[in-house]
């Protein structure tokens, strides 16, 4: 008796496990519907992996694109002090197989820093 006091919960989330229809768990993918297989877009990697490097009030970031398509960038800067301006950079474009240098700052302290992405 002790035993199955001791399993009931993993019984009753096995049951519920089991209960659940198949398309409720499965994740299947439509083709061509929102970039399926049948669009290039969804068949070739995009986007540039960025590292941002805060010192103080300064920020650089280095983007680098390893895949085919060209990324563009642009660095965002938050400052810390209501009365200190954010900066957000110029978009700027990174190529296949570049590395690109943003830079920013704010006059005394760095919320926070991000970086977009687009085509």
């Amino acid at each position: 008796m002790r035993l199955s006091r001791r399993f009931a919960p993993v019984f009753a989330a096995v049951a519920l496990v089991m209960a659940v229809p198949y398309d409720a768990t499965s994740h299947t993918r439509v083709e061509g519907a929102y970039g399926g297989a049948g669009s290039p877009a969804a068949s070739q990697p995009f986007g540039a992996e960025c590292r941002t490097t805060v010192t103080g009030s300064h920020v650089v970031a280095y983007c680098h694109n390893p895949y085919v398509g060209t990324d563009r960038v642009s660095l965002h800067v938050e400052c810390a002090r209501w009365w200190d301006i954010d900066t957000d950079s110029a978009p700027v474009d990174v190529g296949p197989a570049m590395t690109v240098r943003l830079a920013g700052r704010c006059w005394k302290e760095i919320r926070t820093v991000w970086i977009t992405h687009g085509p």
